[in-house]
């Protein structure tokens, strides 16, 4: 029979005496008891990097032990609390970049369309005026289809004021779209310019997303010079 301490114990752990049954295969609970969870930090979203420095400088949350910071992917990075008891992680914080909502790849669109988007969501490079300059001397002729080999195009475009010539479209090119924080250096990568009758352009990545390791690569480095001074305070991943 279980002793007065012992059954005082277990009432003191939530069971109520009579539901407490003993046999010779031991102690049974005629009710089954859940563990009621710890409350979830609510997560505190921002978008950009500078709001990751201060938060962590700052520490207003006065979270103990180190915390981890991951870079997720160029776009996001988390701020986790050291594991608790059960071996589980809160998310304090989540940076998300705000991307420009007009950058589209594999599709092909009017001249003017495509020198918009060029000009306002991609970092001005030299084979962005080139670009640019082509795209704004292109004639509404088609595009010759017989000096297209898969790889370089001939298209008709202005060379003077009153005269016309054929120029090969510059391919492949080299552009930086803004496509992570904006507090890092956007990272420079290949692209195929293709156009097509209209005239239509279009620009398709030629790089198999290399760009997105150096972005998280930089914005590793990013964080880690910025926080120099509470580096005893966290651990980053990427």
């Amino acid at each position: 029979m279980l002793n007065k301490e012992a059954l005082e114990y277990l009432v003191g752990l939530g069971y109520e005496e009579d539901v407490l049954v003993e046999t010779e295969k031991g102690l049974f609970s005629k009710t089954k008891l859940e563990r009621v969870e710890l409350p979830q930090i609510e997560t505190l979203e921002v978008s950009n990097l500078t709001s990751v420095v201060d938060f962590m400088k700052v520490n207003i949350d006065r979270v103990e032990g180190k915390l981890l910071i991951q870079v997720v992917s160029p776009g996001e990075v988390k701020l986790l609390t050291p594991l608790d008891e059960d071996r589980n992680r809160q998310e304090i914080l989540k940076a998300a970049v705000i991307l420009p909502d007009n950058i589209f790849y594999r599709r092909f669109m009017d001249t003017e369309s495509f020198n918009i988007m060029m000009q306002s969501a991609f970092v001005d490079n030299e084979d962005k005026a080139k670009i640019l300059k082509f795209t704004g001397l292109i004639r509404d002729e088609a595009v010759k289809e017989t000096g297209d080999t898969g790889i370089a195009q001939k298209v008709t475009i202005k060379t003077g004021v009153a005269t016309v010539g054929e120029a090969e479209v510059p391919n492949p090119v080299t552009l930086a779209p803004y496509r992570t924080f904006p507090e890092i250096e956007q990272p420079e990568s290949k692209f195929i310019f293709r156009m097509r009758s209209g005239p239509e352009a279009a620009l398709f990545e030629a790089d198999g997303g290399v760009w997105k390791n150096e972005a998280m690569r930089r914005i590793k480095e990013y964080l880690i010079w910025n926080l120099r001074d509470v580096e005893s305070r966290y651990e980053i991943i990427s």
